[in-house]
């Protein structure tokens, strides 16, 4: 297959569609966390706003400035973060990273809508702007469940 034909392959219409309709894609006013995460080797970066009740997300907001493939990643998280733990957002995480880096499976419900991104695997290069919107989920639910305890 052809750089070119692999290139469209990854690019398709499914994953464009995602890129074009993110959920949550504004900021919040007043969030109790916000965390912004940059891929370095593409420039990608995701700032996620969230706020956190009884160890669950209740609110979320975000901005994404990513390729085609990290917006389609922060449409799929975003789609089912509402409700999610920090345990069910790290498995998701991990799930994720399996399948892009040692083949593994798509990651299981509520995340399996990055069956889509199987193609990506081959791309080594992006896999840190797929990842971006998780990272940054992750890194401010940390903070605001330390806020809510503090």
């Amino acid at each position: 297959m052809s750089n070119e034909t692999d290139l469209i392959k990854l690019y398709s219409q499914r994953i464009l569609a995602l890129a074009a309709d993110i959920p949550f894609a504004e900021r919040l006013d007043a969030p109790m966390a916000s965390v912004k995460k940059r891929a370095p080797l593409c420039g990608s970066t995701v700032t996620v706003d969230l706020d956190v009740a009884d160890g669950v997300i209740t609110r979320f907001g975000q901005d994404v400035k990513a390729c085609a493939l990290g917006q389609a990643s922060a449409s799929i998280m975003a789609a089912n973060i509402i409700g999610r733990s920090v345990a069910e957002v790290e498995n998701g995480r991990n799930q994720l990273r399996n399948m892009l880096k040692e083949g593994g499976p798509k990651p299981e419900a509520p995340f399996e809508g990055y069956e889509v991104l199987v193609p990506a695997r081959e791309y080594g290069n992006r896999h840190a702007s797929i990842m971006l919107a998780f990272e940054a989920t992750l890194e401010a639910m940390g903070q605001a469940n330390a806020a809510a305890c503090a």
